[in-house]
């Protein structure tokens, strides 16, 4: 049975850094297609990055310009953990971050999507 756990989530001042994971189980992660989403309070579910394992490739893509060249996702195969290392974090980050899976493509419908983790709480505020 597929799981997703986040975790490395917290409170951090403008300009900080994180890194999110996802320890997947359940799954092939080297062939899976792991996505990153992110839900502010009365916004919607927001695709943020997403590594397409298809093939073992592990190609990554991001989604909104606010995050390209501040955000990066990484997967360590062996701990079968996906990462999320967020670096000059903004106010605007802030959000709950939720893993997802999927054997296709990466898109950025949260729809698409079967699979979530709990999500891990972002906050940046000084």
């Amino acid at each position: 049975q597929l799981q997703l756990v986040e975790s490395g989530g917290g409170l951090v001042q403008p300009g900080g850094s994180l890194r999110l994971s996802c320890a997947a189980s359940g799954v092939t992660l080297r062939t899976a297609t792991i996505g990153w989403f992110r839900q502010a309070p009365g916004k919607e579910r927001e695709a943020v990055s997403c590594i397409d394992g298809r093939g073992g490739r592990g190609v990554a893509t991001d989604y909104p310009d606010s995050v390209k060249g501040r955000f990066t996702i990484s997967r360590e195969d062996a701990k079968s953990t996906v990462y999320l290392q967020m670096n000059n974090l903004k106010p605007e980050d802030t959000a709950t971050y939720y893993c997802t899976a999927s054997g296709g493509s990466c898109v950025s419908t949260a729809a698409n999507y079967g699979a979530w983790g709990q999500g891990t709480v972002v906050a940046v505020s000084s």
